[in-house]
């Protein structure tokens, strides 16, 4: 039987009430993805070309810190990988949290919440932060996805 881990990036709760859903009907472990420095309200604000979630998403390449690495990825073969969708695709934080460990061989399963728009590109913008051979799959949005919504995805991805 193989180990599974939900890690997720939660900046306003929504992403976390979904990533504890998940590790429950999965029986998996959690681990939080947290920022050095906690994101405000003010950061947040899309609609301010100046906020720092907007600068960080104007700039890709821009890695926020993260407040601790201790998890051990090598104990797990499944990953589900949960986050908000900002412009379209995981934010940067996301990326810190793939370079940060060994992914080879393991399968990342995604899944996010999001205020309107789909996964997008997310995939492929993630793959470039993790091994070559490891398995991303296309996962599914699930802002408010009832037990058994989430448990028959959970069926459909394994």
């Amino acid at each position: 039987m193989s180990k599974k881990l939900v890690a997720y990036f939660s900046a306003s709760g929504i992403t976390e009430k979904v990533a504890k859903q998940i590790a429950d009907l999965a029986k998996a472990d959690i681990y939080e993805i947290k920022p050095k420095v906690p994101y405000t309200e003010a950061d947040l604000d899309w609609m301010n070309k100046s906020s720092r979630s907007s600068m960080e998403m104007k700039n890709l390449s821009f890695r926020p810190e993260m407040a601790d690495n201790n998890i051990d990825i090598s104990a797990y073969d499944t990953i589900y990988l949960g986050f908000p969708i900002w412009w379209y695709i995981a934010p940067t934080i996301v990326n810190t949290f793939l370079e940060k460990h060994d992914f080879s061989g393991k399968k990342i399963v995604l899944f996010a919440t999001s205020g309107g728009s789909g996964l997008g590109k997310t995939a492929q913008h993630l793959k470039p932060s993790v091994a070559k051979d490891t398995i991303i799959i296309e996962g599914k949005i699930l802002n408010s996805a009832s037990s058994a919504d989430i448990q028959n995805w959970l069926n459909s991805v394994k």
